[in-house]
């Protein structure tokens, strides 16, 4: 039997109710040459069954023998794989028929390429969303933007298995909840990251969100990934300048107070001059570079002036220069603000009338 291009790793837990579709859109893929390796982590719904009745000699279903949780299942998956490239697909998203076809063709056409993602678009509650990650990329912008935030949906993502097998073990246990971006991160010594920008994955995202012990566990895991990668610069205080990066760029949590939101800035320029000095992005990519952060800069000043805990002269004053204002400009700021204010009313009524 032919060897297949690609391997797609599905690990999968209690999915009976959208694994079909998923397996669905593998079978639509304009590349055939696949093989999906499905691990069955002792589900306690009919998954196994609802996989094993798919008639199609490339869906290969095997059932562990006891649940290991998805990140050493999905480990498992690549031991098994036979295909010169890894597809990584969650049990409940589904692709776009052209994606493995065009991420092959981009591999190929680049040998120093070692992981290519795609954009995609987000399903929620029967609606198709845009994805809130940046439309247009360059593998320069994917490698900045991976120093504050998570710029890969992993469903999205394809590896050369050649270069997944250099990673050992190939997704870390102990960085659960963060595995993919730390598996970035590792696999960007190896060879280059890239993005796609057309839209060939649809993520489902469910109602009920993560757990708060999974956020936790997520950011957790996430400055301990970016404090590795800060050391160099920021020395002892790398871990420190980490966690404001996770919680507030990446976690978009709202600043309370005007300091936070000066370390913010000088974290963030900090990044970014090093970042340009040590790669000397061209032009498209540098523009982008800036572009893209002054926008994660005025998210940032936008929540705290709507949850009221910045005032206006707040997120201008400690702006710094080059960073600008991003997607949101002064009026928008005004809004915010105004926005912000009503809502510290609200809040300070609420108390005097809980204290009467």
């Amino acid at each position: 039997m032919t060897d297949p291009v690609v391997s797609v790793l599905i690990p999968t837990y209690n999915g009976a109710a959208l694994i079909g579709e998923t397996i669905a859109s593998l079978q639509a893929q304009t590349l055939g040459a696949f093989e999906a390796i499905v691990i069955d982590d002792c589900s306690r719904d009919d998954t196994a069954a609802v996989v094993a009745a798919i008639d199609d000699p490339r869906i290969r279903l095997i059932r562990a023998e006891q649940n290991r949780g998805v990140v050493l299942t999905r480990n498992a998956a690549l031991a098994l794989a036979r295909g010169r490239c890894i597809a990584a697909l969650d049990q409940d998203d589904l692709c776009h028929p052209e994606r493995f076809a065009r991420q092959v063709a981009y591999l190929d056409a680049h040998p120093g390429m070692a992981l290519v993602g795609t954009a995609t678009n987000v399903l929620q509650d029967g609606a198709i969303l845009p994805s809130a990650l940046a439309p247009v990329s360059t593998p320069l912008l994917i490698q900045w933007l991976m120093r504050i935030e998570n710029p890969l949906v992993w469903s999205s993502v394809m590896i050369r298995t050649t270069a997944a097998r250099q990673l050992d073990p190939f997704n870390r246990p102990a960085l659960q909840y963060a595995e993919d971006f730390d598996l970035y991160h590792r696999i960007a010594a190896i060879g280059g990251v890239a993005r796609l920008d057309a839209e060939l994955l649809t993520y489902r995202r469910h109602g009920d969100g993560a757990s708060q012990r999974q956020v936790l566990a997520m950011r957790d895991s996430a400055t301990r990934v970016l404090a590795e990668v800060y050391a160099p610069l920021f020395g002892e205080t790398a871990a420190a300048v980490a966690g404001l990066i996770v919680r507030h760029v990446m976690g978009q949590e709202p600043v309370g107070d005007r300091a936070t939101l000066e370390r913010i800035g000088d974290a963030l320029v900090r990044l970014q001059e090093d970042f340009l000095a040590t790669h000397r992005p061209d032009k498209a990519s540098s523009k982008l570079i800036r572009w893209e952060t002054a926008r994660r800069w005025a998210r940032i000043g936008r929540a705290g002036l709507r949850t009221g805990g910045l005032r206006l002269g707040d997120a201008t004053g400690v702006r710094p220069n080059h960073l600008g204002l991003g997607y949101a400009g002064i009026e928008e700021l005004v809004l915010s603000r105004l926005v912000g204010t009503v809502r510290a009313v609200q809040r300070r009524r609420a108390a005097r009338s809980a204290a009467r």
